[in-house]
């Protein structure tokens, strides 16, 4: 059965629905704001925030949830899938001192967003770092396949903590001026923070489908990419979706800017594709959201390309990398979508325009 991607919804730096973010991206999209350190030490970094901050911690994230989920045409009481992505849960709680956060309280956490929703099917909480909620597309794909719901929702959750900040800032992995996506003066990845939905039905009419993907994980490298697991993964997603190379007429990249990473990926990419399709890149435009990526980068892309809109591509491109993002939305039938994360995860993902 066909995995039909039947709504989605997102909040972001670029705005709090999709509209809003394709109409931010002809704009030339937003400059990200300025975060300091735990207790103000090691100076500040840019940071791609929410644009909406009423409310405490737990309030705030339930206007969010609410608002893309009823984007992504969500009804009250679903009895289908929800899988909610994260690699931060509510940390963010946690240190604002929030009433009934605690550490390692994940349970509670995900029973709050159930109950936002007034879900009524299963839950299933997905964490595998920086690829959560692209592996949960994965799973919400296997799930359909097999007859065990009709729909499924994708939540991908990420929003701001001091924790992840200081631990990226730590590895000294973040840019002191902005995320450049393969960009010849790239130093280091811009966080972020998004709220994310991806509706799935066997069902409903859509102009997206899934037709595979893969995840690949490796111990060689936990804290950043592998040219090896890069290769394995786009050869098992071109055949899981049953296509060739050629097929693929646009590459999601990850590309967050790191300077030893985004070398590795367009290697492996160099390698696999020859020609190589058109390249996108979004950090440039929302950051690195973490868990929420796979979601927020699906949503996002698909609304770009439905609605015309494409991030803009700013500074010099690395000539020493032998590859380029594309300055201009390319005719596109099928894409690949890449999210690379730590602890040596490599997903990937094709999608089909009907």
């Amino acid at each position: 059965m066909s995995a039909n991607i039947s709504g989605c919804g997102l909040a972001c730096a670029l705005g709090l629905d999709l509209a809003e973010c394709a109409a931010n991206l002809r704009r030339g999209g937003r400059v990200p704001e300025q975060r300091a350190l735990p207790g103000g030490m090691g100076g500040e970094f840019p940071y791609f925030a929410i644009p909406f901050f009423d409310g405490d911690w737990y309030g705030r994230a339930r206007v969010l949830v609410t608002r893309v989920a009823a984007e992504a045409g969500v009804r009250p009481g679903c009895r289908g899938a929800l899988l909610l992505a994260t690699s931060s849960f509510d940390i963010g709680a946690v240190e604002t001192g929030a009433t009934g956060a605690t550490v390692g309280g994940y349970h509670a956490f995900i029973a709050h967003v159930a109950g936002w929703l007034d879900w009524a099917g299963p839950v299933y909480a997905v964490s595998t770092a920086c690829t959560s909620s692209l592996n949960a597309i994965l799973m919400a794909q296997t799930l359909l396949a097999a007859g065990e719901v009709e729909e499924v929702l994708v939540l991908g959750v990420e929003l701001e903590n001091r924790f992840t900040l200081g631990g990226f800032a730590a590895l000294q992995l973040l840019s002191r001026t902005t995320g450049q996506p393969f960009g010849a003066q790239r130093d280091g990845l811009t966080l972020g923070e998004a709220v994310a939905a991806v509706r799935l039905s066997t069902r409903d009419s859509a102009s997206w489908r899934v037709l595979g993907g893969a995840h690949v994980l490796t111990g060689s490298n936990p804290a950043g990419a592998s040219e090896t697991a890069l290769a394995a993964m786009l050869a098992q997603t071109l055949t899981a979706s049953g296509l060739r190379a050629a097929d693929i007429d646009l590459i999601k990249v990850q590309a967050a800017g790191s300077p030893a990473n985004d070398a590795i990926e367009a290697a492996a990419l160099c390698a696999a594709f020859a020609p190589l399709p058109p390249l996108v890149s979004l950090k440039g435009a929302i950051g690195h959201v973490m868990g929420a990526s796979g979601a927020a980068e699906i949503a996002l892309l698909t609304a770009c390309i439905d609605q015309a809109a494409w991030p803009a591509v700013t500074g010099a491109i690395d000539i020493g990398l032998g590859v380029e993002l594309a300055t201009a939305m390319p005719p596109v039938q099928r894409l690949l979508a890449t999210i690379l994360g730590f602890g040596g995860s490599h997903a990937a993902i094709v999608l089909e325009r009907t």
